[in-house]
């Protein structure tokens, strides 16, 4: 993303892609992402360094990359529990998507 859209992304109404259809900037919103290429643990981040050596417990970082974002999370517990495919909220066809240009 360029230094122009973040300037005009934090309006409000970019959260809905019914709102967000006239203007112009980054639609936040949106209904799931890819996990791809997912997430992995950072070794020995510097941040994670400092935060076990000021509290006295691990701190652990790991970077979540989807189609659209980079997510860095920082912690010092987490739990991760898989939900069964059916349980999860909504279901996407696995098929790999075919791209038609047009124009």
């Amino acid at each position: 993303m360029t230094p122009e859209t973040w300037a005009v992304s934090p309006d409000d109404r970019l959260t809905d892609h019914e709102s967000a259809a006239d203007l112009d900037g980054y639609v936040w919103g949106v209904n799931c992402h890819s996990l791809y290429p997912g997430a992995r643990l950072l070794p020995e981040p510097e941040a994670a360094r400092r935060w076990s050596q000021a509290l006295g417990i691990d701190f652990h970082e790991v970077c979540i990359e989807t189609d659209a974002h980079r997510i860095t999370l920082l912690f010092s517990q987490l739990q991760v529990t898989e939900v069964p495919v059916e349980d999860g909220p909504f279901v996407t066809d696995q098929r790999p998507a075919k791209v038609r240009r047009t124009g």
